[in-house]
């Protein structure tokens, strides 16, 4: 059954909150076995469910962001989250997520047309999105490649503080 895709509802909220919590648990445990034993992870995460719940209900009530959820089987799939910025001509894909019982079914991949599709129509030049270099982040990245996005190497280091190494 191909999904439909429209604009996210009120009531699709709580569905949307499970489902990228479910979605995002092998990235968030990805990032902690990258960040092991800096504490970095320990900093921002403690407790990563409530801080990505709070995140994904903040972008997916924010004044200027375009929400859509894919439907498949009367079930919430997918969602995904993007904002343009007029005056860069720049879109950006904010949020993706597909539920885990949903994935490698192209949901992903039509939701990142449906957002792409979005900023396009609104006079939107260039479109991007971020993502993680770690493994739990490869199914994003393959989506977004297959999609046209050009990945741009970027190196982002953490460190705690005070800075302990030899500079």
């Amino acid at each position: 059954m191909t999904p439909t895709i429209r604009t996210l509802h009120d009531d699709d909220l709580p569905a949307v909150l499970d489902l990228a919590v479910r979605a995002w648990a092998p990235v968030f445990a990805s990032m902690r076995d990258v960040l092991a034993g800096s504490g970095v992870y320990e900093h921002f995460y403690p407790e990563w469910e409530p801080v990505q719940r709070r995140a994904v209900r903040q972008v997916c009530t924010a004044t200027g962001h375009d929400v859509a959820v894919a439907v498949d089987g009367g079930r919430v799939a997918g969602f995904v989250a993007a904002r343009a910025d007029e005056a860069e001509g720049l879109g950006e894909i904010v949020m993706l997520a597909v539920a885990p019982e949903f994935q490698r079914r192209g949901i992903g991949g039509a939701l990142t047309r449906y957002a792409a599709d979005g900023l396009a129509a609104r006079g939107m030049a260039v479109a991007m999105v971020e993502t993680g270099g770690d493994v739990g982040h490869a199914p994003a990245r393959r989506t977004y490649e297959r999609a046209g996005f050009t990945p741009m190497p970027v190196v982002r280091f953490f460190a705690t503080l005070p800075i302990t190494g030899n500079i």
